[in-house]
């Protein structure tokens, strides 16, 4: 059974401003290094620095997608307040 990721990039837009990209895959790693490519999302093309900054797992296709959904219609202050809840989980738990 595939296992699905709901993830947060974040790279740096003009003027030094942090923009966050939301999407979904089966396979998390291979799709960072296909963003750092330039390949498949047109908003990575020609960025310097791309970084992982949040994701979830689901085993359904369905709950991955009306989660990017629900992600992607965050304002850019809910994104900012997810990132930091969940980097402040992993920090407690060890990762």
């Amino acid at each position: 059974m595939p296992i699905y990721y709901v993830y947060i990039l974040e790279t740096i837009g003009k003027n030094n401003v942090k923009r966050f990209y939301t999407g979904y895959t089966k396979n998390l790693w291979e799709r960072i290094e296909q963003h750092r490519k330039g390949i498949g999302s047109k908003f990575c093309r020609g960025k310097k620095k791309i970084e992982l900054k949040y994701f979830e797992t689901f085993l359904k296709r369905e709950d991955a997608m009306r989660r990017e959904r629900e992600i992607k219609l965050l304002s850019r202050k809910e994104k900012f307040k997810l990132i930091k809840n969940f980097q402040d989980n992993e920090e407690k738990i060890g990762i």
